[in-house]
Order: structure tokens, then C-alpha cells, then sequence
């Protein structure tokens, strides 16, 4: 007779959950797990050192062979599995992290070197505090800003720096030329030690609590301070970044004028490791993410962009798809057959824009062939960015500037 679905479900879990106590060092522990799990006979016992040693190394985009890769998590995914498992166990781990763990090198490896970001304007270092907790954060002021401009945030993925992803994404370039203030909230080694922002926690995910309560605080210090415009704040994010606009942007509608998703997760489509990890590479259960966090409700909307590349071995594709469907799309109305174009740098995509009765654009999508876990056409002085692709950093500033709260 066949496993349930549940059954399977908790099978599942448990090699997921055994792959992050093998990533963290606890070998004893991931094995102990599998055993329970697969019926396995326990070993003798084998001394052994307390953790593997992970390092963070620069690698390129072109290819695998570090020692451990890091997803949108934070938890390491080692590419061997060490000899003291038991053949069986280590047989179903390797399985269970290649299949996971597919791609993942190129993007969060973090760089060894601050990058120089380029810009005329000033960027600084502030730290910021409020009753949910505290973060330090970089904010770029173009020269000659006037009173009254637009606000970008931007959260980096794991291992990234608000640094490493300025010189990536060449947001402070675009604010020189276009007039907008961009802030960069960066992530604590002591909340994550990956430095990922925890989307996947319940408590990150929901409004006045967590790193959302954090980064609404940041938004509103620096409107206040530099008398942003109120209605023409945006987020945006790349891979667990992205997740976290995402869940930022549905918990405060009435802060973020529209939000951009780089080869992100849907909002509250995970609550622990286990469902992030299960979420990351099958997408998440269901028509809609759980939680609270569907589709919104009529009078609702969230102007989203999206990018994701179909070549993304981090976060499947199908979390794209699923971004979309609680954007709305189901109401809305597609604006033209999507026809695939090609970016200076050679890489296809097609980009579909869905709008309201009214015919303003609610939703855009860009699809990009052969792009893996990269922010689009960015800039190559930053991480995990592929410069071959359309231009993300651009095409958000542009759907962003069409959109403001209240319009």
C-alpha cells in the first residue's frame, strides 16, 4: 500500500529538516533523523568534529564546485555529504540536497571585498531602533535632491551587503539621473546567520512586529527626515530580499506605493524552514499562498512587478507564477500576447503587463530565458547579478514612477 499524502508530506519534511541539521554541522542529529525516518539501523558511534567548516568563497556564475552552497534561508547545503553516514543515508541526503540545492553557487556566496558604489550624491551609514527591534542601514541621497521625492528600499539577498547590492543593482546611478532617495536596510549576522531576511518566520512576516515592523520604521524615519514624498515609496528585492518586500508590502499597503520581486516568493508562503525550502523548490501548496496572504480583496491592490529567470535552480519559477496570481492577475487583463524580445546582452525574455478596466498597468512580469538566481542586467562590480539579462534595476524605476498612493 502507498504512503499517504500526508505521510509523504512528513517524509519529506524530515529529509528537509535532516539537510539543514548536515548544513549547520549536526551530523549526529541529520543522521539520527533519517533513520527514524527510513527505518535505518543506527551506527556506532564515530567521533567527529563539532561543525564542517563553511567558507564563503567568490565563485563564477559559470559554473558549480563550492563547498557549500546557501539558499534563500540561510541554511548551508553542502554539496558531499560526509563518509560517517551510512551509505543508505548519505544515498537519500545527497538526493535530497542536489535536488534542492541545483544552482544554487552563483548567487549567494558572498564577495570578500566591500565594492565601490559609484555616484555623486552622499552615502551614508545610519542605524535605526524601534519596539520591533533594530538595524543599521545605507541610504543615498543624489546631489541637488529636491523636497518631496520618491523613496526606494531595497533588501539584499542572503550573504549580500546593502553595499555589495547597490554596486549590483546600480540603483544610486538612477537615482542620480532620475531625483529619488534609495535606502538599504541590511540584515544582522546575529538575526540570520547567513545574513537572509527571514521571510519565512511568522514573526518577520505580519505588520508592527518582526524585520517587517523594522523596515516600515526605516521607510517612515527617512520620509520623515528628508521629506520624501509620501505617496511615491517603493520596495523591491532580490530572492529572500524579495520575499521579504513582498511580505512587507502586503502587511503595509498604505506605505508602499507598488513593490518589486526579484526572482522572489509570494507573500506569507512559508512558516518555518521546512515549507520555505519545500516553497523555494516546488513553489508553495496550493492555488494561493497560505496565511492570510491570497489574492488581494477587491479595492485592493498592490502594483507588482516581477522578474524571475526560467533558468533558476534557487527559487522555482513557479513562485512567479504564484506572485502574480495574489497580485491579481485573475481580475485584471493582459495587454498584449507576450512576444519574446532579446537584451543587448543576448538573453530572450518576454515581458506581459496586466491592467485594470481603466487600463492602468496594475502588473508587470518580465520571464527570462536562461537567467538563473541573478538580478537582471546588473552591474557585475556587485554578487549574483547577470549583466547579460534585461535591464531589472530600470524597468522597476520606470513601473514604479507610473504608480503613486492615492492615484
Amino acid at each position: 500500500m502507498s504512503e499517504s499524502s500526508h505521510g509523504i508530506q512528513a517524509r519529506l519534511a524530515e529529509l528537509l529538516e535532516a539537510t539543514r541539521l548536515t548544513g549547520a554541522g549536526r551530523l549526529h542529529e541529520a543522521t539520527a533523523l533519517i533513520q527514524r525516518s527510513l527505518g535505518v539501523a543506527a551506527p556506532a558511534q564515530v567521533s567527529e568534529p563539532d561543525t564542517i567548516d563553511l567558507k564563503a568563497e567568490r565563485i563564477s556564475t559559470e559554473g558549480q564546485g563550492a563547498a557549500a552552497t546557501t539558499g534563500a534561508t540561510g541554511t548551508s547545503r553542502p554539496t558531499g555529504v560526509p563518509p560517517v553516514l551510512p551509505d543508505r543515508v548519505r544515498e537519500v541526503v545527497q538526493s535530497v540536497v542536489q535536488g534542492l540545492g541545483r544552482n544554487v553557487g552563483p548567487l549567494f556566496k558572498g564577495r570578500l571585498a566591500t565594492p565601490q558604489v559609484p555616484g555623486s550624491g552622499e552615502f551614508a551609514e545610519h542605524h535605526f531602533e524601534n519596539n520591533a527591534g533594530a538595524r543599521s542601514y545605507k541610504l543615498y541621497v543624489p546631489s541637488g535632491t529636491a523636497p518631496h521625492s520618491p523613496l526606494v528600499v531595497m533588501l539584499h539577498g542572503c550573504s549580500q551587503s546593502p553595499d555589495d547590492f547597490a554596486a549590483g543593482t546600480a540603483m544610486n546611478r538612477l537615482a542620480d539621473e532620475l531625483g529619488f532617495l534609495v535606502a538599504y536596510p541590511g540584515q544582522s549576522g546575529r538575526a540570520n546567520g547567513q545574513k537572509c531576511w527571514n521571510w519565512f518566520e511568522p514573526r518577520d512576516q505580519g505588520r508592527d512586529g518582526g524585520e517587517a515592523g523594522i523596515i516600515a520604521g526605516i521607510t517612515k524615519a527617512i520620509i520623515a527626515e528628508h521629506a520624501v514624498d509620501p505617496r511615491s515609496v517603493y520596495i523591491a528585492g532580490l530572492s529572500a530580499g524579495a520575499a521579504a518586500a513582498a511580505n512587507i508590502a502586503h502587511a503595509y499597503p498604505e506605505l508602499y506605493a507598488a513593490v518589486g520581486i526579484h526572482s522572489g516568493l509570494a507573500a506569507g508562503c512559508a512558516r518555518d524552514v521546512s515549507s520555505a525550502m519545500m516553497a523555494m523548490n516546488m513553489g508553495a501548496p496550493g492555488a494561493s499562498p497560505p496565511n492570510g496572504f491570497g489574492a488581494p480583496e477587491e479595492g485592493i491592490r498592490i502594483p507588482t512587478i516581477v522578474f524571475h529567470g526560467d533558468g533558476d535552480g534557487t527559487v522555482s519559477p513557479r513562485n512567479g507564477d504564484q506572485i502574480l496570481a495574489q497580485a491579481g492577475i485573475a481580475r485584471l487583463k493582459s495587454l498584449e500576447v507576450p512576444a519574446s524580445e532579446t537584451s543587448p546582452g543576448g538573453l530572450a525574455y518576454t515581458r506581459t503587463r496586466y491592467a485594470d478596466d481603466e487600463g492602468h498597468v496594475l502588473v508587470e512580469n518580465w520571464s527570462v530565458k536562461g537567467l538563473g538566481h541573478a538580478w537582471s542586467g546588473g552591474d557585475s562590480s556587485g554578487s549574483y547579478t547577470d549583466p547579460r539579462g534585461p535591464d531589472a534595476s530600470r524597468a522597476m524605476l520606470d513601473f514604479f514612477l507610473s504608480h503613486s498612493q492615492g492615484a
